[in-house]
């Protein structure tokens, strides 16, 4: 008894041929539809990356107010010195003339 090898009904091709479309249509829907969001939303990078450029920004400010900082204590430390120089300078002549 040979036995026939069974194919499947053409109602059945049919609809796993249906069903194929429609899955085609659908990703290129998600395809549209992702390329509109990466679009709209900065080139749909990691939600992270906009913290992390925020955090960049704010070292970087934090790096200018710390050599700002660094230039005025040089600028205080100069005027210090000039003024230690004068009182010294005056000491020595109220001391030259007792």
């Amino acid at each position: 008894m040979s036995k026939e090898p069974t194919r499947p009904s053409d109602s059945l091709v049919q609809e796993l041929l249906t069903e194929r479309r429609e899955l085609k249509v659908a990703v290129e829907r998600l395809k549209i539809e992702l390329a509109d969001v990466q679009a709209a939303g900065g080139g749909g990078a990691d939600p992270r990356a906009r913290e992390v450029q925020e955090l960049k920004d704010e070292v970087e400010r934090l790096r200018y107010q710390l050599a700002s900082a660094r230039a005025e204590v040089t600028n205080l430390r100069e005027e210090r010195d000039h003024r230690r120089g004068g009182i010294e300078r005056a000491l020595g002549q109220l001391s030259a003339e007792t």
